[in-house]
């Protein structure tokens, strides 16, 4: 299916359209690593304000965080399996977060959506950090996940 792709305008102007573009493939990649190739994948890159509004509005939490995941499976008896769910990332708060990283800034900002994108996707996939047994298992995952959106050749689905 597909990876559909909005960019708020506060987000895209940080960001830029081409390091958007190489999100959306990138994305494509992972989800294709992770086995669901044929999934339908919404993200949608915002700032704060927008992030911390969905946050309150269904995880009843008043503040922004940087990346918020909505599955589409989760607690239906028979789901429907071509929509795998949503991901929100705050290109706002991952700026704050990459300053912290070493590189170019525009490297590491876009290094950082990437891996907002992919933790978000792997908790679709079902993946959680709640115990350290499960974060390391999760962390490992996400790691494969970045591995394969960041390669050149063929997606190696696990």
């Amino acid at each position: 299916m597909a990876v559909n792709l909005t960019v708020e305008p506060g987000a895209r102007a940080a960001l830029g359209a081409a390091a958007a573009a190489r999100l959306r493939r990138r994305a494509q990649r992972a989800l294709t690593a992770a086995g669901e190739a044929a999934a339908d994948l919404s993200i949608l890159l915002c700032d704060d304000a927008r992030i911390r509004e969905l946050n309150g509005r269904y995880a009843d939490e008043d503040h922004a965080t940087d990346v918020l995941s909505f599955s589409q499976r989760e607690g239906l008896d028979s789901p429907q399996p071509g929509l795998l769910g949503d991901v929100a990332v705050s290109v706002e708060t991952a700026a704050r977060q990459a300053a912290e990283r070493p590189g170019p800034r525009g490297a590491a900002l876009e290094a950082e959506v990437l891996h907002l994108v992919v933790h978000g996707l792997a908790h679709l996939l079902g993946y959680d950090h709640d115990t350290e047994a499960r974060r390391r298992v999760m962390w490992e995952r996400e790691a494969g996940l970045r591995e394969q959106a960041l390669g050149r050749g063929a997606v190696r689905p696990a």
